[in-house]
Order: C-alpha cells, then sequence, then structure tokens
C-alpha cells in the first residue's frame, strides 16, 4: 500500500460524493459563453528544479517575456491565426493571488486596456480558488530531496492521486471542491452577461464558426489546479488528473454550449515561436563559435 500522509480523520471522505451519488451540476443549463485558461511564465523556482505548489516564487527574465508575449496575443485574439474566442472583452480576468500569476494577468489586463485592444479596463480578480495545489512539505524543496525523503508517496502522487499527496498539503477532493466554488462564481458573472441563446445554432465546427458575441472569462493559474479546473468543466472523473498537461503561458480555451462543455484548444503556444527562434539562433551561434558541425 502507498505510504499517505497523516490527515485529520475523515477528511478526504468527506469531500467526495458517496459511492453511486453524481458530482453537483457545474455548468448552468441553457448557457452560452466560454471560459479560457492562462498558465503563468517560467518562474524562478522552476529554473532551480523546486516544487512550487503555493510558495510564492517570482517569475524568471524568461517568465516575464513569455508573460509579455501571451498577453500580446491574448489582446489581439482574432489576428491571425486566431483563437476561438468570442468577439469583444472577457467580462473579468481572474487570478490566483501568487505573485508570478498576479503579473502575468497584470500584463494581459495592460495590453488589453491598449487602443491596439479592446481599449478598455478590464476587471482583475485575484481569486485565492484558483491557488496551485498546495504542496506542503514540499514546497521550496528540489525533486531529488523530495524523491530521497518521500519516495513512496511521491509515487502514489503519481500513479494514484485522488489517494496519495504530499505531507501537510492538499488533496485532489479539497481542491476540486474550492475550484468549483470560483467556477460557479465565474460562470454566473458568464450567465448575467450572456445574451438569450440561440436554439438554431450549430454545435458542428466548420458552420459559421467565427467569433460570437457570448461572454467569455479569463483565468490565469497554475499547471496543478488547472488540471483540476478543467476536469470539473468536462465532467471527468479526478482520477484522470494526469490527462492534462499546461505548457508555460500556453492557452486552453473551453467553449460552453446549451450548458455543455467541448474543448475548442488546448496548450497553443504560437506566440512563443520568437523566444524558440532566439534560442535556436543562440545555439546555433554557439555551435560556430566551437566548430562543431
Amino acid at each position: 500500500m502507498t505510504a499517505q500522509p497523516e490527515r485529520p480523520a475523515g477528511t478526504p471522505g468527506s469531500l467526495q460524493p458517496a459511492p453511486g451519488e453524481p458530482a453537483p451540476s457545474l455548468l448552468p443549463p441553457d448557457l452560452d459563453a466560454t471560459i479560457v485558461l492562462l498558465r503563468h511564465g517560467e518562474s524562478q523556482w522552476i529554473t532551480e528544479g523546486r516544487f512550487q505548489g503555493q510558495g510564492d516564487s517570482p517569475l524568471s527574465a524568461l517568465g516575464r517575456r513569455q508573460a509579455a508575449l501571451a498577453a500580446a496575443r491574448l489582446a489581439r485574439p482574432h489576428a491571425v491565426p486566431a483563437l476561438p474566442i468570442p468577439s469583444g472583452p472577457p467580462v473579468a480576468i481572474r487570478h490566483s493571488p501568487l505573485e508570478r500569476t498576479t503579473v502575468t494577468a497584470t500584463l494581459v489586463a495592460e495590453a488589453m486596456a491598449s487602443p491596439d485592444s479592446f481599449g478598455q479596463g478590464i476587471a482583475v480578480i485575484a481569486d485565492p480558488g484558483f491557488l496551485e495545489i498546495g504542496q506542503g512539505e514540499w514546497e521550496g524543496l528540489p525533486g531529488a530531496t523530495i524523491v530521497e525523503r518521500w519516495g513512496l508517496v511521491l509515487d502514489g502522487w503519481r500513479r494514484d492521486p485522488v489517494s496519495a499527496w504530499a505531507p501537510g498539503g492538499e488533496s485532489l477532493p479539497e481542491v476540486d471542491r474550492r475550484v468549483r466554488a470560483s467556477l460557479r462564481t465565474a460562470l454566473e458573472e458568464l450567465r448575467a452577461a450572456a445574451p438569450t441563446p440561440d436554439p438554431n445554432r450549430s454545435h458542428v465546427l466548420g458552420y459559421a464558426d467565427g467569433p460570437g458575441d457570448e461572454p467569455w472569462s479569463l483565468v490565469v493559474g497554475h499547471d496543478g489546479v488547472f488540471k483540476v479546473t478543467l476536469l470539473a468543466l468536462l465532467d471527468v472523473a479526478l482520477g484522470r488528473f494526469w490527462t492534462f498537461p499546461f505548457a508555460l503561458c500556453g492557452i486552453t480555451v473551453v467553449e460552453i454550449r446549451r450548458g455543455r462543455p467541448r474543448l475548442r484548444l488546448h496548450n497553443a503556444a504560437d506566440h512563443l515561436a520568437p523566444l524558440e527562434d532566439e534560442h535556436a539562433r543562440a545555439r546555433d551561434a554557439e555551435r560556430r563559435k566551437l566548430g562543431a558541425l
């Protein structure tokens, strides 16, 4: 049996529906809206190979450049190649309160307020429901140290993340509960701003796919919490936690049509191509300098 961190008696079980009991409905029926997810840029701890969780590691220099490129892309979402995002500005930009997400969200809001974009301020809301998964005693430690001290627990986390988690950290059911609460708030805002849905609108791509007028919101968050977020939106079991990876400053788009979700885009990162080209040029220059073939 996989080793478990200690928890208060009964805590995990109290956060999950009883066997056979369906999870509460998340998406309002008949809602037409879009939720866009943006992961933050590279942080300093990522460059050092440290576990982050809710540790407040700032963006690295590269991470700020990634965030600026993502902000420029979202400020002009219909420039070719267009993102499947509705016309008009987002209803709100929600973000985890940690520094790496706050800075990323602020750069997006500033870019959207420019005359070349929507030309207006967007509500920017720090939402603790989208904090990264708390990693307890692992936060700030190098991966090698965690393998050495908690190898069995880490192995359990990677194989069965619903049943194993970091010592002193959060379980996935706990994270799911707070994520769903924040998503319900965001979805209610979208429903309040949504026009009456067109019952004859096609749900098949290829039929009048241009940007619609339904409301949308942007969430700036983290890899782990976004895994839980996407599973919640798509009504997929928490046990599939490792199914969807999230790239640094990658863009994911979930459309909601008549209260039903569909994944339109996942991990779009073409806006980071200038950094990749720059890296390739630097690598080629170094090879020429060394005389390497």
